[in-house]
């Protein structure tokens, strides 16, 4: 990985530039720079084939001025330590900035999952479980899904870790099954959270896709509650015209939410491809296409693209729901969106960031648009440590009142100081995070 491109380097040039305008301490930013815990762990695990392989795996937890450090696993051939760590900053700012009482953490092991049997993915999910097992738990680090892990690998990651300790301990990791404790709206949440601020982004620019009238109606937690069968909260896309980079479980849900929703989904990707229709894709279509062919190409009625493809394709709305660095100093001026709502972690470069400013194009970061998912694992997180559990309705309630606010706090920073929303958006996350750090003292 080059130094331009390596994902830490990126999150700390992020820091250094709001740190600036926020006046931080030396000693604040400095603390601040660097994660509070490392845990590389290497293990072996038992193949199919009778042969021992090794693995090696990572736990980062960045910071937990806040509150318990709270970030996903995930399983990917390309997990680096420095990978690793910028994730786990960037949870930090995360929880920050739409409030939420966390810290950041993240962790990975090197692996094919693709090419790995469902006994492989469970032995190595125990082991590396139980390697990382002191410096987890429900007061001090809770997991979660992310690359190439679900449900069920958290699964097995709380019952590991609740042999270990001898009883049940369900708040260990959220992102789990219904009937082990998992909550209602989880699977759906990074991509609904997005679905929201992506439309608070069309509906407070000049974009606009609905009347003033209709939008003095507009519904939060706060107001009212939402119509009976409406968990999309009274958002309406008016043929909105969105490109999603990235048909995984945010891209694709989200594609799904917009689209019945009114928009018109006209792009998406994966990992082998793209593909485009102007006059907009069935997404029910396209999943059922990709869940029997392993690819959304191929798709009948839809011109084949190349993955990156889809992310220079003329549009009201760009979904990046892939991996890190994906719109770079060379393809950030092909970039025809109105609004890049960063669904993945990291897919904008710095160098990127700017060329898209002088552009025009309102960026909404990732630390805010994907922030659906920490904010329900957060509501999960609560449920199972209550042991009472909350509907539907009341989750995605509660997480649209959430980034609503998130996106009004960060707008607001924005008018303010005259910045971009990313710069925007971290100023608010790391203003909180250095207050609480200086509030609470340094120890001893």
């Amino acid at each position: 990985m080059t130094e331009e491109l390596n994902p830490f380097k990126i999150a700390q040039q992020q820091l250094d530039k709001v740190a600036g305008l926020l006046n931080l301490k030396k000693g604040i930013h400095e603390y601040l720079r660097y994660p509070h815990r490392e845990l590389t762990v290497n293990f072996p695990v038992k193949m199919d084939n009778g042969d021992i392989k090794e693995f090696t795996g990572y736990r980062v937890q960045y910071n937990n001025a806040r509150g318990p450090c709270k970030g996903g696993i995930r399983y990917h051939w390309n997990v680096s330590l420095d990978e690793v760590r910028a994730l786990a900053a960037w949870m930090t700012w995360k929880t920050a900035v739409v409030g939420i009482p966390y810290g950041g953490a993240k962790g990975g092991v090197i692996c094919n999952p693709k090419e790995m049997s469902q006994g492989e993915l469970e032995r190595m999910t125990r082991r590396f479980t139980a390697e990382i097992s002191p410096i987890i738990g429900p007061e001090r680090d809770i997991p979660a899904p992310d690359v190439y892990t679900d449900a069920q690998t958290m699964a097995w990651i709380m019952d590991t870790y609740s042999m270990i300790k001898g009883y049940s301990v369900p708040g260990v990791v959220t992102g789990k099954p219904l009937h082990i404790g998992g909550s209602l709206g989880r699977n759906e949440a990074t991509a609904r959270g997005c679905m929201f601020v992506v439309r608070e982004a069309l509906q407070k620019t000049d974009y606009k896709v609905c009347s003033p009238e209709e939008w003095r109606q507009r519904e939060t937690y706060e107001d009212k509650p939402l119509p009976d069968g409406d968990e999309g909260g009274g958002y309406h896309f008016d043929d909105t015209v969105v490109a999603v980079q990235g048909f995984g479980n945010a891209g694709s849900i989200a594609a799904k939410l917009i689209s019945d929703k009114g928009g018109r989904i006209i792009a998406v990707s994966d990992s082998k491809g793209g593909i485009l229709n102007k006059d907009g894709l069935d997404i029910d279509a396209v999943l059922e296409h990709k869940a029997s062919t392993g690819t959304v190409q191929g798709f009948e009625g839809a011109e084949n693209l190349e993955p990156k493809a889809v992310l220079e394709v003329k549009c009201d709305v760009l979904i990046p729901a892939a991996l890190e660095n994906q719109i770079t100093k060379e393809n950030a001026d092909n970039i025809k969106a109105k609004i890049v709502a960063e669904a993945a972690n990291g897919p904008t470069t710095p160098e990127a960031d700017r060329i898209l400013y002088e552009k025009g194009i309102t960026v909404i970061p990732d630390i805010l648009a994907n922030a659906g998912g920490v904010t329900v694992s957060y509501f999960e997180w609560v449920q199972s440590l209550q042991s009472f559990f909350w509907s539907e309705r009341d989750v995605n309630m509660r997480l649209k009142g959430i980034m609503v606010k998130a996106y009004d706090d960060v707008t607001g920073m924005c008018q303010t100081e005259n910045v971009d929303m990313r710069t925007g958006a971290y100023m608010v996350a790391v203003q909180r995070v250095a207050d609480a750090i200086m509030h609470r003292g340094i120890f001893p």
